[in-house]
């Protein structure tokens, strides 16, 4: 039996409303459910203008409601977090270990629709008995979702609250995944962190967590440098609007890295003029990884890549669902990874507006809509 609930749709031009859909029961490889909390991220906003009507959110958690016949691994009443890689496990870039990048089920590489085309799964969710999408095909800015029991990990933890639980699904995977996967931060090394948002701050805990012993925190915005510090940054620097790619910025880094630059460099502002910023950190033969999905043409001075710098541009922390969500959720339940102290501030659906205008002014690190 379909369940009628609120959710927040846009029309694709800018716009948005919270309305009613109904949630069809969920087929035979489908999860029903019942979503406690969904994080905000950028990504969200910038769905507003995607060009066509879907349910928005792609960070959330919650509790499984009902289960299809034929789903073996979770059952009524589990709590779970939503991920929108979803593997098939056995096309190549599956097989190759590259499970956020599925070839038959990505949202962002051609595979199921999401912003960049493809085919759009969304059976059982409908508005005025027609079929909508749902952003990353998951939709969790609703209080009820019907997705794969592919799209769910299962959240064993006592202790971790729903808004924690949601903030995974991108934000933190991202962050986290950035260094432990896809740079491999090595014990005793420096680290540089152009931005600390939600993004950053997870950037952050995952360089302290490899070992990192110097971490320099980089922002416009001095409240979230002293945040950056409570979440292992060791220094910071207060950046100038003006400062063109951050060069003054990068000279203040070579200072305090022995004149070489850091090992790592992370570019986590998702403001396109800074793409290049983090290679004018690192030293020779460091690795700069652009982390915030910049996908602007931008100019690059072929310079910055002196001498043997390593430039990468990795989606989603290289997210493998089944074993880094687990890890986090370890490191979270063995007091190592901070996720509660994120959390800046909740809303209640109603108030999806304010919680897009408070993120975009910079006053949170991570907003979080909660459900009754």
């Amino acid at each position: 039996m379909s369940i009628t609930c609120k959710a927040a749709i846009t029309n694709g031009n800018g716009d948005f409303y919270i309305g009613e859909i109904q949630v069809g029961d969920p087929g035979p490889d489908e999860i029903r459910v019942k979503i406690l909390a969904a994080g905000l991220c950028h990504t969200d906003f910038d769905s507003l203008n995607w060009g066509k009507q879907m349910v928005i959110g792609h960070e959330g958690a919650g509790i499984v409601e009902k289960t299809g016949s034929a789903v073996t691994a979770f059952k009524t009443g589990d709590k779970v977090i939503l991920n929108w890689a979803m593997p098939c496990e056995h096309c190549f870039q599956c097989t190759e270990g590259n499970q956020h990048i599925c070839e038959n089920n990505s949202p962002v590489t051609g595979g199921m629709h999401g912003p960049n085309g493809g085919h759009a799964h969304s059976s059982g969710t409908v508005i005025a008995d027609k079929a909508i999408e749902r952003s990353f095909n998951l939709g969790t800015i609703s209080e009820y979702t019907l997705v794969k029991a592919s799209a769910a990990i299962l959240n064993p933890s006592e202790t971790m609250s729903f808004p924690a639980a949601s903030i995974i699904s991108c934000g933190i995977m991202t962050g986290y995944g950035s260094v432990v996967n896809a740079a491999k931060v090595k014990p005793g090394t420096s680290v540089v962190v152009l931005g600390t948002g939600g993004v950053g701050l997870s950037v952050i805990q995952a360089a302290r967590l490899s070992g990192a012993v110097k971490i320099i925190a980089i922002d416009i915005n001095p409240q979230r440098l002293e945040m950056a510090l409570s979440f292992g940054a060791t220094a910071t620097i207060l950046a100038d609007k003006a400062d063109k790619g951050l060069l003054n910025a990068a000279k203040q880094v070579k200072t305090m890295t022995n004149g070489r630059g850091a090992d790592y460099a992370f570019e986590c502002t998702a403001i396109a003029d800074l793409g290049a910023a983090p290679l004018a950190m690192i030293r020779n033969a460091g690795t700069a990884v652009q982390v915030s999905g910049i996908e602007q043409e931008i100019t690059f001075d072929m310079n910055l890549f002196e001498w043997d710098k390593v430039y990468i541009n990795p989606l989603y922390g290289k997210c493998r669902p089944k074993v880094d969500f687990p890890a986090i959720v370890e490191l979270y339940d063995k007091q190592l990874l901070q996720l509660e102290e994120m959390i800046t501030n909740t809303y209640a659906i109603q108030d999806l507006k304010q919680a897009f205008d408070d993120m975009l002014a910079g006053k949170n690190a991570k907003g979080v809509i909660v459900f009754n």
